[in-house]
């Protein structure tokens, strides 16, 4: 299934609402309740160009993973982590689909990172890599934006990624697939700027919730985002960009600047 979180609101009233539904082609059926606890199917059907799409979750943490993919790490000119590379966004910087990135007006280099995250829908701590299929409810598309001049300035990587606006992150959330077996792509102003597949990331999906489960406990909502594969490139002001992930969809949006 894709469940989808968005506003909708009827013609009489005034003020929308959020809701969750399941996404069905261009159909959207509601549902009462929400995926991370007791839902019901209510039978209502919506059109999807009658919502706003929201991000998919609201997490008390983004937890992102550094060079997971041989090829980035190769163009970096880095060496390859013996253990997965952790750090982490804030979930103020959390952007829902179709909405704008705001580029700093200190940064001088503004960078797309496309990526696949898992959403958590279990409460994890300590788990094995057999057991992380009990505790993830979907998977998402992911944008990690980056202040690049900022990162290299800085030399740890905190600030660079924890701009407002800096986690785009949607447009649904998807159930039953493989993660490790999918297509990603990063498509700046109708042009593929990064193509690879999730089956070259260098920790599986299992082993890197397993392995930051060993390092803090992951509540539902939180995001889990993989890393990225090579060509990251930069973004300016009226750019279109997108995640594409096989299975799940497209994550859109706009570059705008700060006022």
């Amino acid at each position: 299934m894709k469940f989808t979180r968005f506003l909708h609101g009827s013609a009489k009233s005034k003020k929308k609402k959020i809701k969750w539904g399941i996404l069905k082609g261009d159909t959207i059926e509601v549902i009462s309740g929400s995926p991370f606890s007791e839902w019901k199917r209510t039978g209502v059907e919506i059109k999807d160009y009658d919502v706003q799409f929201l991000s998919p979750c609201n997490p008390s943490k983004i937890v992102c993973i550094g060079l997971n993919y041989q090829e980035h790490i190769d163009e970096l000119e880095m060496e390859a982590p013996d253990e997965p590379l952790l750090f982490m966004k804030p979930s103020s910087s959390i952007l829902g689909p179709e909405e704008y990135i705001v580029k700093p007006s200190i940064c001088q280099k503004l960078d797309y990172e496309a990526e696949l995250a898992a959403i958590i829908g279990k409460e994890a701590r300590k788990i094995s890599p057999e057991e992380v299929k009990h505790h993830v409810l979907g998977y998402t598309c992911f944008n990690d934006v980056t202040a690049r001049d900022i990162q290299r300035k800085d030399g740890q990587w905190t600030r660079a990624k924890s701009f407002d606006t800096f986690a785009p992150v949607g447009p649904v959330m998807k159930t039953d697939i493989d993660p490790n077996n999918l297509k990603i792509e990063l498509i700046l102003n109708d042009k593929v700027m990064q193509s690879s597949s999730t089956s070259n990331m260098i920790f599986k999906m299992e082993e890197l919730i397993s392995f930051v489960s060993s390092v803090m406990t992951l509540y539902p909502q939180d995001i889990i985002a993989t890393g990225t594969p090579p060509r990251v490139g930069g973004m300016g002001i009226g750019d279109v960009v997108e995640v594409v992930i096989e299975e799940i969809g497209v994550l859109r949006n706009y570059v705008t600047e700060e006022e």
